[in-house]
C-alpha cells in the first residue's frame, strides 16, 4: 500500500440503533478507533489519522447526531452508554475476525472509551482517555455539576458564544486556602515516569478572571472557535463550519449527561491493565485534568502526560501523535 493509498479516507455508513455513523479508515494493521469529543466529528482527527495509518488501520467517525451521523428522529439527551454501544458496533463491523481494538477519546468521548471498556473489556486491547471530565471524582462532584448547568442555561438563554465564555471561564481553577491538594497522580512524561507539580484543590464556586495567557477569544470543544471557523482553506473552513453547527446539539443534549457520567470503579479496577488516562501538559490544573488524575488514582491506572492542554490534539497534531504512538505501543 503507497502512502497516499494509506492516508486516503476510505468512507462508509453504518447502521445502528436510532442512527446512522458516517465513518472513514485509514491505514492498515491494528484496529484504532479515534473517538471525537465535544462538538467535532471525524474531521478534527484528519491529520492525527493519517500519521498513525502507517502502523494501524485507523477509523474515524462522526458521533450520532453530528455533522453526517443523522439521528433517525429527533435529537434528545445523549448518553455515554448509547454513544458506547456505537463504538462497540463499529469495533465489530471493522474486526470481523473478533480481535480487539485500541481507543482513544479525548474530553467526552473519554467518557464514551470509559464506558466501553468498563462493560466490553473484552472488545478493547488498550484504551486512552484523555482528560475525560468526570465530575463525580473531584473533591466537590456539585460544583462541577453546577458550573455545566450553568453552561447549558447560559447557552439556552444568551446562545453558544457566551457558552463557551462561561465554560472557559468556568474550567480556570481558584483555589481555597482552606483545602488541602489530593495527591497527584504519577504521570508519564515522555517515556519517563515522574511525579507531577502538585494537584491544585478543586476549584472554588466563584468563576474567577481568566489567567493573562488564556485566548483573547474562548474556544469551543476541542479547538471549534464559537463565533465561525478561522481565516483557512476553503476544505478546512467547511469541516470548522461543520463542526461548529453542532456545538447546539453538544451543548443542549451531550456536556451535563456525559460530564455527570458516573464511571464503574470496581470494573475500570478489574481492567485497568488496559487504560492509560491521558492528562495535557498545559492543562494540570483545570477540571478535566483534576477529574482525569482522580480516575487514575481510584482505578490504579497508568496516566501519562500528553503535550499542550486540554485540546491538545488540535494544538500541534503531530506532537500529540507522536505521544499517542508511544502510549499505544508501550507494553
Amino acid at each position: 500500500m503507497t502512502t497516499t493509498d494509506r492516508t486516503a479516507p476510505r468512507t462508509g455508513l453504518l447502521t445502528v440503533d436510532g442512527a446512522i455513523l458516517h465513518h472513514e479508515v485509514r491505514g492498515e494493521g491494528p484496529l484504532l478507533v479515534m473517538m471525537p469529543g465535544g462538538s467535532v466529528d471525524a474531521g478534527i482527527y484528519d491529520a492525527i489519522a493519517a500519521d498513525l495509518a502507517d502502523r494501524w488501520t485507523v477509523a474515524t467517525f462522526d458521533p450520532r447526531g453530528y455533522s453526517r451521523s443523522p439521528l433517525d428522529g429527533p435529537v434528545t439527551e445523549q448518553l455515554p452508554a448509547t454513544h458506547a454501544d456505537d463504538i462497540v458496533r463499529l469495533i465489530e463491523v471493522l474486526s470481523p475476525d473478533g480481535a480487539p481494538a485500541a481507543l482513544f477519546g479525548s474530553s467526552s468521548s473519554a467518557v464514551v472509551a470509559l464506558d466501553v471498556l468498563a462493560r466490553h473489556p473484552g472488545r478493547v486491547s488498550r484504551v486512552v482517555a484523555h482528560e475525560p471530565p468526570v465530575v463525580e471524582l473531584l473533591p466537590d462532584p456539585e460544583a462541577g455539576r453546577a458550573l455545566f448547568a450553568a453552561v447549558r442555561e447560559s447557552f439556552r438563554r444568551d446562545g453558544v458564544a457566551a457558552a463557551m465564555t462561561t465554560m472557559a471561564e468556568g474550567l480556570t481553577p481558584a483555589w481555597g486556602e482552606d483545602r488541602a491538594a489530593p495527591e497527584p497522580a504519577a504521570v508519564e512524561a515522555g517515556s519517563t515516569a515522574r511525579e507531577p507539580e502538585p494537584m491544585a484543590p478543586e476549584p472554588e464556586r466563584a468563576i474567577p478572571e481568566p489567567e493573562p495567557t488564556a485566548p483573547a477569544r474562548p474556544e469551543g470543544p476541542q479547538g471549534v472557535p464559537p463565533e465561525g471557523p478561522p481565516e483557512v482553506p476553503p476544505a478546512q473552513a467547511e469541516v470548522f463550519r461543520r463542526m461548529h453547527a453542532n456545538l447546539p446539539v453538544f451543548l443542549e443534549h451531550v456536556l451535563c449527561s456525559f460530564s455527570g457520567y458516573v464511571p464503574d470503579l470496581v470494573a475500570l479496577k478489574t481492567a485497568a491493565a488496559r487504560l492509560v488516562v491521558g492528562v495535557g501538559h498545559d492543562s494540570r490544573a483545570l477540571l478535566p485534568a483534576v477529574a482525569a488524575e482522580a480516575l487514575a488514582r481510584r482505578v490504579d491506572a497508568r496516566a501519562a502526560e500528553f503535550p499542550g492542554g486540554h485540546i491538545g490534539l488540535t494544538e500541534d497534531p503531530r506532537a500529540f501523535a507522536a505521544r499517542l504512538r508511544d502510549v499505544l505501543l508501550a507494553p
